[in-house]
């Protein structure tokens, strides 16, 4: 049972880590958006 307890904590932080990375390209891509309208 161990085995699996160890595979759940690996899927969890690296889903984890995956998430945390789309937040932050989702942010940089609004803020292109924001500062792109700002040249208009």
């Amino acid at each position: 049972m161990d085995k699996y307890e160890e595979m759940y904590k690996t899927l969890f932080n690296k889903i984890t880590e995956v998430i945390e990375e789309l937040k932050k390209v989702q942010q940089q891509v609004e803020e292109m958006y924001i500062s792109s309208e700002e040249d208009e």
